[in-house]
């Protein structure tokens, strides 16, 4: 089932009005400063309604349009503290909120993908979702062996969708790139396009998530929900309560902080060596601390397929810049192509750009926050510094693209967590090449 021409019509309109809102609220705000309110009243006021505007319109639009709102959610960590606030609370809404799907569409889905004689699987279902992302929603079940269940069903015309919301995004790439300054949304949405397309398949995301429940089985930190059953658009896992990681950042105690920050890194760092992937959709709407101090990790639909594990000239590339050896460190970025032949550049500049990214790395334990992520992104975006110049001079290969996105996506939780732990030791026991 394909979305209707007059509703895709209706999602194009909704994009298209968010650089108009914002053009038509900042000839509002130049109207106020005339008539003598404050600048300072004036530029709040605009973040602050810019800020609703793009959670209505990309909430409502679920899709890519929502998709990129969550991924842009997760980078706020980066804005500097006094532009951020408008921004967080409204961005952070997107890692789990979403209009739902009518209940009669949700039985019709149902109908489609297990039969009309679903409800004999399952001794109840509710209809209210207990959750709703960008391109599905989950209900709460109880399964016919007496099993808590979630039960995740994709949005009908989900694909001919974000096919068009990408479209239409793309356009306006400079707009949101005002939510976070340096940061490349152009790639950002044709990489997000990619993943996105293959989350439409429920039964691929039911194997990842196979193989990652089978990887953690047991695990005394890492929690993943066993699947149950599964069809191309309709997935059943075990239910998982917890605490969701939005609201430990939000409010969690420095030990519950430091508790989830260090089993993030943990997934991070050990399930391309345990699960031969990596999950690749790291938002705080994906995860749950768990009432035995798990981490509960969900939604498999984007991964980073590493057969061999994480590769290992990273491994030495990151041991390279710990160490402050900058020739060491060139070599290896010109033999993975971070470098093409003919750019020229010296040990020092690679240093000067990669040093302090190092950081987190170099000490027993580290404690990420805001303020550094901030002065990392100051550092590498400000056109006036020399670090800027030295990164447009790199080459970010196509096989470390999502890899790249992952780590960021990762640190900026860790930064919003503002999580003390001791990071190296995980670097030393899974990344290859590091501890050598």
């Amino acid at each position: 089932m394909t979305e209707i021409p007059q509703r895709r019509v209706a999602r194009t309109a909704k994009l298209a009005s968010l650089p108009l809102g914002v053009a038509g609220r900042a000839t509002v705000g130049l109207g106020k400063r005339m008539t003598g309110k404050p600048a300072e009243e004036v530029a709040a006021d605009l973040q602050a309604r810019t800020a609703q505007q793009l959670f209505t319109v990309l909430g409502e639009l679920k899709g890519g349009a929502m998709k990129l709102g969550q991924a842009l959610s997760v980078f706020e960590a980066a804005l500097p503290d006094e532009s951020a606030a408008p921004y967080r609370e409204a961005l952070t809404k997107l890692q789990e909120a979403a209009p739902p799907m009518p209940i009669a569409t949700v039985h019709k889905v149902l109908d489609e993908q297990f039969g009309r004689s679903w409800r004999e699987r399952f001794i109840d279902f509710d209809d209210t979702p207990a959750a709703a992302a960008s391109i599905g929603q989950v209900h709460r079940a109880t399964w016919a062996d007496g099993r808590d269940v979630a039960v995740k069903l994709q949005y009908p015309g989900a694909g001919a969708a974000l096919i068009n919301d990408f479209t239409q995004l793309s356009r306006m790439a400079r707009l949101f790139s005002r939510l976070s300054p340096g940061l490349e949304v152009k790639p950002l949405l044709a990489e997000l396009r990619e993943r996105v397309l293959e989350e439409l398949d429920y039964t691929l995301e039911a194997n990842s998530q196979r193989a990652f429940a089978a990887a953690y089985a047991d695990d005394p930190d890492i929690a993943v929900p066993r699947v149950v059953a599964s069809a191309p658009k309709a997935v059943v896992t075990e239910w998982m309560a917890g605490t969701p990681l939005s609201r430990v950042i939000a409010s969690g105690t420095k030990a519950e902080r430091d508790a989830a920050g260090w089993r993030l890194a943990l997934l991070h760092y050990s399930a391309p060596s345990r699960a031969g992937m990596l999950h690749a959709d790291p938002h705080p709407g994906n995860f749950r601390m768990l009432a035995d101090g798990r981490l509960g990790v969900f939604d498999f639909g984007a991964v980073a397929r590493l057969p061999d594990g994480y590769p290992e000239p990273l491994g030495r590339l990151t041991r390279a810049a710990v160490d402050g050896d900058g020739d060491l460190a060139l070599t290896i970025m010109r033999e993975q192509g971070f470098i093409l032949s003919g750019v020229d550049i010296d040990a020092r500049q690679v240093m000067d750009y990669l040093g302090p990214t190092a950081d987190p790395l170099r000490e027993e334990t580290f404690t990420f926050s805001r303020k550094w992520l901030q002065r990392q992104a100051a550092r590498l975006s400000d056109p006036r510094r020399e670090e800027a110049r030295i990164g447009r001079m790199f080459n970010l290969p196509p096989h470390y693209l999502l890899i790249h996105r992952v780590t960021l996506g990762s640190t900026a939780i860790l930064c919003q967590l503002e999580a003390t732990a001791p990071y190296r030791s995980l670097a030393e026991k899974w990344s290859p090449g590091f501890a050598s």
